[in-house]
């Protein structure tokens, strides 16, 4: 892909961060779902780690300030490195690393899922919040579900699309 239509695709990912989960909030289901999370995946794997770091580092500070959601702190900045982890990681397992689609997607969930568990302990405590392991367990895993089990279907069936769609290529070695 040239850097030019990369950087389009990012945008694209960045805007659907945006939008995706006002989308998904209006009818309730944007913590269960977690529609954030979707497009930062999905720019890791098409984009490379790069692109998918800054939109997973950017979107939830822009969509805080521009709606509220998420909360600006303590949940803002522990997405904002969440997220950041998933971008990056889905682009190193799946374009650096040249792991298969899914084991990409998994790795990045549950590393991403890591990091934010750290973020979430260090920015409650600081906020003066409890977090501790049942929090971390039922927000990463029970709660989140259903985001988990749409994010295992979506993402893959998206970015396998625009592969034989011929709108994007498969993994690359990393430049």
């Amino acid at each position: 892909m040239t850097k030019t239509k990369t950087m389009i695709l990012a945008a694209l990912c960045f805007a659907l961060g945006l939008v995706l989960p006002s989308a998904f909030h209006m009818i309730g289901a944007g913590t269960v779902f977690l529609p954030m999370h979707i497009p930062v995946l999905i720019c890791g794997l098409v984009c490379g780690w790069q692109y998918g770091g800054a939109c997973g580092l950017l979107v939830p500070l822009v969509s805080s300030l521009l709606t509220g959601m998420p909360p600006l702190f303590p949940t803002a900045p522990a997405m904002m490195l969440e997220l950041c982890a998933y971008g990056v990681l889905t682009g190193l397992l799946y374009h650096h690393f040249r792991a298969p689609l899914y084991p990409s997607l998994i790795g990045a969930m549950l590393g991403g899922r890591v990091v934010s568990g750290l973020a979430n302990a260090f920015f409650m405590g600081i906020a003066g919040k409890a977090y501790g392991l049942s929090a971390f367990v039922a927000a990463s895993f029970v709660t989140a579900l259903p985001g988990i089990i749409l994010q295992l279907v979506a993402v893959p069936v998206l970015v396998i699309a625009l592969q034989k769609s011929g709108a994007i290529n498969g993994p690359r070695a990393a430049a």
